[in-house]
């Protein structure tokens, strides 16, 4: 369920800047999601479908980026990519912060200004994130 209410988010911002852009048709989102995030494509996908029906961003295709998990020693400070140990692999050091991996965002919207002839719901999302 904790990515039906991201998807919610991500349309709520979708619609807003639709909106601002004088009620644009949108085509495309391009998101950045972390692999440390909890964040599932697929279910993001699915609940895409079913939550933009009705609206301008109805039928927008979901590009996801992935980021890969990256750590900084703060023993010896080697920089890694996550591996099965969590460890530091030059010196063994469980000390390590988390520099990447952990985003979730909207990267960007791309519109169409050509609607089409059913008149489509642009709903106002309000203030929001």
């Amino acid at each position: 369920m904790h990515e039906l209410m991201v998807t919610e988010n991500i349309l709520e911002i979708t619609l807003r800047h639709a909106k601002q852009a004088g009620d644009v048709r949108v085509t495309d989102l391009y998101l950045v999601v972390g692999e440390l995030s909890s964040v599932i494509d697929d279910s993001v996908q699915f609940y895409w479908d079913f939550v933009s029906e009705g609206t301008s961003a109805e039928g927008a295709k979901l590009h996801f980026r992935r980021i890969p998990a990256e750590f900084t020693c703060n023993n010896c400070g080697k920089t890694y990519h996550l591996t099965d140990n969590l460890t530091c692999p030059e010196c063994e050091s469980s000390d390590t912060r988390i520099i990447a991996g952990r985003e979730f965002s909207l990267e960007a919207i791309e519109v169409s200004e050509d609607l089409p002839e059913s008149p489509l719901v642009v709903a106002d999302p309000g203030e929001g994130p």
